[in-house]
Parts: C-alpha cells; structure tokens; sequence
C-alpha cells in the first residue's frame, strides 16, 4: 500500500507543473455553469418546479455534476497505454514491483487529489459570488454516502479505462471504443442533463449500470434528492468495481503475452 501512495503523491505534484491546463478545466467548468444559468433561468420562467427540481435545486444540480465530471480524468489512463503499447514503452510497467492495474489507478487517484481542492474553491466560489440559494442537504449520512459513491465511481471509471487501455494488446487500435465511451459517458453519467428528465423506464434500466452512479446519483444525493437510493447505489457500484478488478487483472495476464516490447 505503500509504494501506492507514494505513486499518487508523485503524480500529485506532477500536476503542479501543469497549471495551465487546470486553469482550462477550470475555465471550461465555468462556461459550462454558466450556459446552465441562462438556460434553465429561461425554461424555469413561470414555472415552479421540473421533473421535481426547484431553479435552486437544479443549479446547484449542475454545479455539483459539473465539478464531479471535471474530477474524472481517468480517459488519460486508456489512451496513455494504448501510446506506451504501440510504440513499445510499456515494458517499464511490467518489471517494477507493483502491480500494474494498481499503479494506473494511483496515477489516476494522485491526479484527481490535486484538481479535486481546486475544483471545490471554484465550486464554493460560484456559490458565493452569484448569491446562488443553495439546496444541498443537511443530513450527514446522506452526505458521507455521497462521498464514497463519488470515490468508487472514480474508481470504477479509472478500471474501465484502464480495460480499454489492455484492448490495444488485441486490437492495436482503440480508438473507435474510447469515442463511444466518451460520448456516452457524458450523457449516461448525467453530466449534460440530468436522467431524472428522461423516461422512468430508461432511467429504471440505467440504475442496474454503474454510470447511473458515477455523477447523477451522488449529485442527486447532494442536493438531498434519491435518499432512498443510496445504500442500493453503493451497493452496485462496488459490485462492478469487483468485477472490472477481476475482469482486469485476467485480461492483462491473458494478452500480456502478446506484447513483445516493439513499436508499430
């Protein structure tokens, strides 16, 4: 465990040198907020309530998705493998001493510590500047399961990149999975609307996949909505983190004897 801390302190500070492209998400979460503001400030008008949120709920809504997706940034883990595996650099991984599903997935934890503290300024700093009536729940429990839904869909989504990443051991060229998983994810996960807009139905068949927990869920929870879910949310959510460790860890040990340590 220790030589996995200190893989995430390492890329936490790694980050420092990268300002700049922190500052863009930041830049990029705020426009996002922002388009939010003028658009349901307008679909709102007259209205008291939809799909069961209030104007506050909603922003507050958007605010809370919009720093959770900034916060995941695993996709890097996917498409650094799939550089390293075809241009014959990833043998470094296979001989340090750790496991390499847990070294991707502290890289990935490393990373998301440092732009998780300036995500969250930027968060409170919205909340704060524009006067915005906050709606966020006051029960703690509520909240801490928030937390660790947050945590595993981190997780979770740090081990089905890093799946995708093992797939270039396959198929050489990745790049037709990591654009649908990018343009689902984002909608999937409740990022661009939230699922409570959509079809009981569809919504009814997203709560057996764990996108459905990733963003829209804890978000929901956030603003003291979906209580009732969230023991059953954290529940399926580690079921499938289990099963991609599981699903990972044979894959690797399956195709890695397909790599010969040569570029393409």
């Amino acid at each position: 465990m220790k030589k996995y801390l200190e893989i995430a302190r390492a890329y936490m500070k790694a980050q420092l040198i990268w300002r700049s492209d922190t500052f863009v998400d930041v830049l990029l979460s705020v426009a996002k907020i922002l388009f939010a503001w003028i658009l349901w400030s307008i679909l709102f008008e007259g209205k008291e309530q939809i799909a069961g949120l209030g104007f506050p709920a909603m922003i507050s809504y958007y605010i809370i998705s919009s720093y959770l997706f900034q916060l995941e940034k695993s996709a890097e883990i996917s498409q650094q493998m799939t550089g390293m595996l075809r241009n014959g650099t990833f043998s470094k991984y296979m001989v340090i001493p750790v496991q390499t599903q847990g070294y991707f997935v502290a890289m990935e934890a490393g990373k998301t510590a440092f732009s998780a503290g300036i995500g969250f300024c930027t968060m409170i700093l919205w909340f704060y500047l524009f006067r915005i009536p906050v709606a966020l729940t006051t029960d703690w429990k509520i909240v801490l399961c928030g937390i660790m839904m947050v945590v595993l869909g981190l997780l979770f989504m740090a081990l089905l990149n890093y799946f995708l990443g093992i797939l270039t051991l396959k198929f050489e060229e990745i790049s037709i999975f990591l654009m649908i998983k990018d343009n689902l994810s984002a909608f999937v996960t409740g990022a661009i609307i939230p699922l409570a807009l959509l079809p009981e139905g569809l919504t009814a068949g997203m709560r057996f996949l764990p996108f459905y927990y990733v963003t829209y869920l804890p978000s929901m929870l956030f603003i003291g909505k979906c209580e009732e879910e969230a023991i059953t949310g954290l529940s399926v959510l580690g079921v499938w983190c289990i099963v991609f460790v599981v699903i990972n860890q044979a894959a690797y040990e399956h195709y890695r004897i397909k790599y010969d340590g040569a570029g393409i």
